[in-house]
């Protein structure tokens, strides 16, 4: 293999791939990334077994082969080249190195062989369908925050994706939660993606497609089977399982008459929760929620680490109500409000709350309350 690549186009493929090599991996080729050279192009390739990662930029190859080299040196020796430079690439089969030169810069990775290295195979897509990317991106960002770590629900370790027949047609929304809070997010549902009963997609391939998708503004193809799904934006292309488990009924969990309304600021509301929050316990981080006409107080009251409280003006006009949040759960709602305004709808305060955009319809965020 021997080929001479811009730099700028090799660390784009590059950073598209190498994230989804494990830091940590008992199988020494998969913490490398499989680089094929051919006519005109060097596609990069990186997996754990679960999720697979391919890009390709144009090269000018004068011997075509491949190899694999470690994915995070190399990616590392790429971002610290100059940013205009041309970078060769070559195989030295003496001793079995990557050698790589750019400039007055030289550097020999060890390799092992590409026959080695092995890709997910790939199943025929039951479901396919074209999506923008910014409809894509703000499925992800409006809802990935609220995935679930607790590996013992693994179901909820993922974004749930499916369409919902609705009474606006139908939609294709996606669907995370905790057990302690729920984001909501959907658009109108995409040609062909009418078959999609529902799949998870796990939290680590979630962001992965985020990563591919950043900066990129054309249309996502995806194809859907009843183990994998795949994303492909432009010549980058992210296969992964999916998680399988069965999602719980979550519509049950929305509220439906929640009839005391809530709206305030939203950048008022954050900064005054951050700031009664610095003195709340780390573990529960409650904050206590005073709902009065036309304000509301915020209080947190702990032992050890002091107390605070904040007051703010907001347009309620029910009966006086306290309920208690957790902070970073809040902060993290705040975080997907377009608009300047956060509206909350709640019914008591042992019942969940209804939080909206005014500014995005398309969106909901549910969040249980504490006891204070």
């Amino acid at each position: 293999m021997k080929l001479t690549i811009d730099r700028s186009d090799l660390l784009r493929a590059l950073s598209h791939v190498q994230s989804v090599v494990e830091k940590r991996n008992t199988i020494p080729i998969l913490s490398n990334v499989l680089l094929s050279a051919g006519p005109g192009a060097l596609t990069l390739t990186a997996t754990d077994l679960d999720i697979e990662a391919v890009d390709a930029a144009d090269a000018s190859v004068d011997q075509e082969g491949g190899l694999t080299a470690p994915a995070q040196t190399l990616f590392d020796v790429i971002r610290k080249l100059p940013e205009s430079a041309d970078v060769q690439l070559e195989f030295l089969p003496d001793n079995q190195r990557l050698s790589i030169q750019s400039g007055r810069s030289r550097f020999a990775l060890p390799t092992l062989p590409a026959s080695d290295f092995q890709t997910m195979t790939k199943d025929a897509g039951s479901v396919n369908f074209s999506l923008d990317a910014s409809d894509l991106k703000r499925l992800i960002d409006k809802t990935r925050f609220a995935i679930s770590t607790e590996e013992t629900r693994y179901y909820l370790n993922g974004v749930y994706l499916h369409i919902h027949d609705g009474d606006n047609g139908k939609r294709l929304r996606a669907v995370a939660t905790d057990g302690h809070r729920l984001a909501l997010s959907e658009i109108d549902a995409p040609e062909g993606s009418d078959g999609l009963a529902g799949v998870i997609i796990p939290r680590k391939a979630v962001s992965e497609v985020r990563r591919l998708i950043d900066g990129f503004d054309g249309i996502v193809s995806v194809s859907a089977s009843e183990a994998k799904i795949v994303f492909t934006a432009g010549r980058a292309v992210l296969t992964t399982k999916l998680i399988d488990g069965s999602f719980p009924d979550y519509v049950r969990v929305i509220p439906q008459n929640n009839d005391k309304t809530m709206k305030v600021a939203n950048v008022a509301l954050e900064k005054a929760v951050d700031r009664v929050a610095t003195v709340s316990a780390e573990r529960s981080r409650s904050v206590k929620m005073s709902l009065e006409a036309d304000k509301i107080i915020l209080t947190v009251n702990h032992a050890e680490t002091g107390h605070g409280v904040e007051e703010i003006e907001a347009e309620y006009a029910s009966d006086p109500m306290e309920i208690g949040f957790n902070a970073r759960y809040l902060l993290d709602v705040f975080q997907q409000i377009d608009g300047d305004v956060i509206e909350f709808d709640f019914s008591d305060p042992s019942a969940p709350a209804l939080v909206r955009d005014p500014e995005d319809e398309a969106s909901r965020f549910v969040l249980m309350p504490l006891r204070v």
